[in-house]
């Protein structure tokens, strides 16, 4: 039986596989709902059948006490066909919700598992709408449109041997025009396809603007775009609305059709059937059966129209959902990766003939880079825009796929160790200090949640930042705004900082995350790192060559290479890119000045 099953099961279109996928863990809810429009349609051909035999029974005997019995009969009988088909109605959209509920956290999920670079290429806009709207029209499909096809296969299956039972000749004559039916569903079924995908894409479109627009208000009003702005969502949203207006017209001309051809049935049987009446081949109560029976096949045939429209929504929804679970993380842990906890950490970092490529980049970003950092020592990093200061960073923590036996962290090389484990020994405060819409405390113990405020202070002084934040209103409990908009650059500079200071990881990487921080404040930032007996190895990367002066070594980047290494006092001895740099900054401090 099995074999059977995965038989029928590759038979089936790649996007019918997905949805029985989806369906999978719900079968005994599925299974309970179709079992209810079995019973459904049972008592739907039953009533007209009992309704024949009654007016039949009552043409030859009239008897009150009989015409009271089925009328009672035909209530009960419609009563439970009543609670039945709302159960199943009930229980097969719970499927549509549960499937909702599962797309959705699979979704959160997957997302969570994929690379920056993968934010990058792939807009925020476009993938909320696809985890909110595709989402729905596959619940849609799932709920109403399997409810709607189901019921209609039943329908069918059940009332057209009864109506066959009855009279052959007429029972023909009703169905001649369903094949006409199947024919104009066929020829409407691409195109809805594709007005469908158009709108999903529009949509798609519209979302990112209005996500990239709340973003960057500020930016908006600095520049004075707003008109600019104002054009461009009004004609993506005019394209949305020809998409939806194309649709509706498709749709509008299809289900009036659907709905006339079905009635058709019902025309032929009442023209045909008064002459079987009067020739005797047909019993009053088998023409009323009849009646009955094609007036019940009317509605599910009329949802047909609406049926395909949630299967194409849904089909379209299912490729474009599919094409966010077909990407794979890029980095992702090995078979038999290396686990160690944070405190087995002592900070030791290596590169060897280090090398990396952006894809689809003609030069290499970092080229044959070697270093070794000592346990609790500080380093800084410096050089010139785009030398590969950041990308050597994202390396470290293996936010880029760098080759095995490049990086070692304590010896272990860093594309064997559970990433889990590597990035919990390693805090990184990149360049764009996010912080999310909270308090400044959830968002310094971001890293922690159980930490307690005694501890939250103790990095947020470390940070140089508690003073200041004693200062709010709301203090420790003062939320920070969208992208923390209600603070300072170097506040938020500071803020994260303080996140990464409550982590306790035995490595810490500043990437230029002090850029908006005054030399003196940073200065004080770096020698509060490099105190105690318990000293963290410090990466700092920065343009600030007062603060990076004070490290213990300074390795200087240019175009991907280490071009020069040592103390501050040692490089301004030999010329050289870094007493360049060095002349430059104090030329510049005299200007400021």
């Amino acid at each position: 039986m099995d074999h059977v099953s995965s038989l029928i099961f590759d038979m089936l279109s790649p996007r019918l596989r997905k949805l029985l996928t989806y369906l999978r863990p719900h079968w005994r809810q599925a299974s309970f709902g179709v079992f209810s429009l079995i019973i459904v349609n049972a008592l739907v051909v039953y009533i007209p059948l009992l309704i024949r035999n009654g007016l039949d029974e009552l043409q030859t005997t009239f008897s009150m006490s009989r015409v009271i019995f089925y009328a009672a009969l035909v209530l009960v009988l419609g009563t439970c066909m009543w609670v039945v088909r709302m159960l199943s109605r009930i229980t097969l959209f719970g499927v549509g919700r549960q499937v909702e509920f599962d797309l959705k956290q699979r979704i959160f999920n997957h997302l969570l598992t994929l690379e920056p670079g993968y934010f990058a290429v792939n807009t925020p806009g476009d993938l909320i709408s696809r985890a909110t709207s595709d989402v729905d029209n596959i619940r849609r499909l799932l709920g109403f449109a399997v409810l709607s096809l189901v019921n209609m296969i039943f329908a069918y299956a059940f009332t057209l041997p009864a109506m066959f039972s009855i009279s052959v000749p007429l029972t023909l004559a009703a169905i001649a025009i369903y094949p006409g039916i199947l024919l104009l569903v066929s020829l409407f079924s691409h195109r809805l396809r594709n007005e469908q995908l158009e709108v999903q894409e529009e949509t798609s479109g519209l979302s990112d603007l209005i996500q990239e627009d709340m973003s960057g208000m500020a930016l908006i009003k600095i520049y004075a775009q707003e008109e600019n702005e104002r054009r461009a969502f009004r004609r993506l949203n005019q394209e949305l609305l020809e998409a939806n207006l194309k649709l509706a017209k498709t749709q509008n001309t299809l289900f009036p059709l659907l709905r006339g051809l079905a009635s058709i049935s019902q025309l032929a049987l009442l023209a045909l059937g008064t002459g079987a009446i009067a020739n005797g081949s047909l019993q009053v109560g088998g023409f009323v059966a009849l009646l009955l029976f094609a007036q019940n096949l009317v509605f599910p045939t009329a949802l047909l129209g609406f049926t395909i429209t949630a299967y194409q929504r849904g089909e379209v929804s299912i490729d474009r959902l599919e094409a966010i679970f077909s990407n794979q993380p890029k980095i992702q842990d090995q078979p038999n990766a290396l686990s160690f906890s944070r405190s087995q950490v002592k900070g030791w970092l290596r590169a060897e003939h280090l090398s990396y490529t952006y894809p689809g980049a003609e030069h290499p970003a970092l080229n044959d880079i070697n270093f070794s950092i000592e346990p609790g020592e500080t380093v800084a990093i410096v050089g010139q825009i785009g030398a590969g200061k950041s990308t050597l960073a994202n390396a470290l923590t293996h936010l880029l796929e760098v080759q095995p036996g490049q990086l070692f962290l304590d010896g272990y090389d860093i594309t064997q160790v559970r990433l889990q484990d590597l990035r919990g020994a390693i805090a990184y405060v990149p360049q764009e200090s996010f912080l999310f819409s909270t308090t400044i405390k959830n968002n310094i113990r971001y890293g922690d949640p159980s930490s307690e405020q005694p501890d939250i202070e103790l990095a947020a002084k470390q940070a140089q930042l508690h003073p200041e934040i004693l200062n709010f209103p709301q203090q420790y409990k003062t939320i920070v705004g969208e992208r923390g908009i209600t603070l300072s650059g170097g506040q938020r500079q500071r803020t994260a900082l303080a996140r990464a200071l409550l982590v306790d990881a035995p490595v810490l990487i500043l990437d230029d995350a002090l850029s908006s921080v005054d030399n003196q404040t940073a200065t004080q930032i770096l020698q509060n790192l490099s105190e105690g007996t318990q000293r963290k190895t410090v990466l700092f990367i920065s343009h600030q060559l007062s603060a990076a002066a004070a490290a213990d070594r300074i390795l200087v980047i240019d175009q991907g290479r280490i071009v020069e290494t040592g103390t501050h006092a040692e490089l301004l001895t030999q010329s050289g890119l870094y007493l360049s740099l060095w002349e430059k900054h104090k030329l510049e401090q005299v200007q400021v000045s």
